[in-house]
């Protein structure tokens, strides 16, 4: 009933930008949070960035200060604007949503597909 697609990965090279888009559509009644997670190699998913109604913005520690993450309401998007990119950017970045769907009663967390970020030169 819900999708959540990703886009804007790439290859970059270090030093560099990038900025990833995710847009969720279905029967959406509310979101309350959305942001990103990232999962590299061998690694477990770990947290990127997160916006939540009422609360604000959460980073994690190792992109707080270069990773800028945006959400717009109106068209049920979030944006991941990522500068000073290094090579440890380098993981698949999944969108993620906690989200009331119509008819529902209760919130339940969805992920997208996840697209890949690769810093290299």
């Amino acid at each position: 009933q819900v999708q959540l697609v990703e886009s804007g990965g790439g290859l970059v090279e270090p030093g560099g930008s990038l900025r990833l888009s995710c847009v969720a559509s279905g029967r959406i009644f509310s979101i309350n949070s959305m942001g990103w997670y990232r999962q590299a190699p061998g690694s477990q998913r770990e947290l990127v960035a997160t916006y939540t109604n009422g609360v604000g913005y959460r980073y994690g520690e190792v992109v707080r200060g270069r990773f800028t993450v945006y959400k717009d309401n109106a068209k049920n998007m979030v944006i991941l604007q990522m500068n000073s990119l290094s090579p440890e950017d380098t993981a698949v970045y999944y969108c993620y949503a906690h989200l009331l769907i119509r008819d529902q009663t209760t919130y339940s967390d969805h992920w997208g597909q996840g697209t890949q970020v690769t810093v290299s030169s």
